[in-house]
């Protein structure tokens, strides 16, 4: 029975689900929409929702408690000064999964995800 087990293990160790995670936040957050497959997009969300809920605070306490998950000063700055005050008045749902269909390769499902009022 799966009582009380959150989250997908995606064939990973703990350690590097969480580097994975921490890493693809990090490319969310520099370049706004990231490629990936479907089942890593679904863990990404909520992992990200997360820090842009913090930066939405935009107090010290929350800029601490993002920069343990998002170790590129510069992709800390951006969330904190452009993304945060961008979704101030949204009371969540920061982010959109597009499907894009199977990988040539390997047959996995791909998708974009992406920031949902993006800058042009």
């Amino acid at each position: 029975m799966r009582h009380r087990k959150k989250g997908r293990e995606l064939s990973r160790t703990r350690s590097h689900r969480k580097a994975m995670l921490r890493n693809m936040a990090t490319s969310l957050i520099l370049h706004e929409r990231i490629r990936t497959t479907e089942a890593k997009a679904k863990e990404l969300r909520p992992f990200a929702e997360k820090l842009i809920t913090l930066a939405k605070r935009g107090d010290l306490h929350s800029r601490q408690l993002a920069g343990r998950q998002i170790a590129d000063r510069a992709a800390l700055r951006k969330l904190f000064e452009k993304i945060g005050p961008r979704f101030e008045h949204r009371p969540g749902g920061y982010t959109r999964i597009l499907k894009l269909g199977a990988r040539k390769g390997d047959g996995a499902e791909l998708a974009l995800i992406e920031f949902t009022d993006r800058e042009a």
